[in-house]
């Protein structure tokens, strides 16, 4: 089995979250193995910008996950490992790469995308990131107040 560590980010806009439609119609969230001997945060950073165009910045670690496939190119079992990050940006602008495979993309109400989202695993993790993504812009709005 291929092991690969990867990294992404569960990036908000207000109340949004961004999903990316992949080449499988599948509703996911930006990620990408860790190459060329980043750390998991920059390569978070890097795949969300290459892969959506959106300029994010890192709040939170939201925790890991992990899932496996059969590749029929390399024709054996892989093991993505991903460490994700809780990202916010300050625009909704964004341009979801085609030239790698994504048909689409945006920001969606916390509730759609919940509905859109493909996978059991993404839904947990960007409902628990959204908890925290509100606490922490609670706090931010605190301190600015003070």
């Amino acid at each position: 089995m291929i092991f690969r560590n990867c990294a992404g980010g569960v990036v908000f806009y207000a109340n949004q979250v961004f999903l990316l439609k992949n080449e499988k119609n599948e509703w996911v969230l930006p990620k990408g193995k860790i190459r060329d001997g980043l750390s998991p945060h920059d390569a978070a950073l890097k795949r969300v910008k290459i892969e959506t165009g959106v300029d994010a910045e890192i709040l939170s670690n939201a925790g890991e996950t992990c899932y496996e496939f059969f590749s029929i190119s390399r024709k054996q079992p892989v093991c993505n490992q991903i460490t994700w990050f809780i990202m916010h940006t300050r625009s909704k602008d964004f341009k979801a790469n085609k030239e790698i495979g994504f048909k689409d993309g945006g920001f969606f109400p916390i509730d759609v995308a919940m509905d859109m989202i493909t996978y059991s695993q993404d839904k947990s993790l960007v409902n628990l990131s959204y908890k925290k993504y509100k606490e922490i812009m609670r706090e931010k709005r605190e301190e600015k107040a003070v």
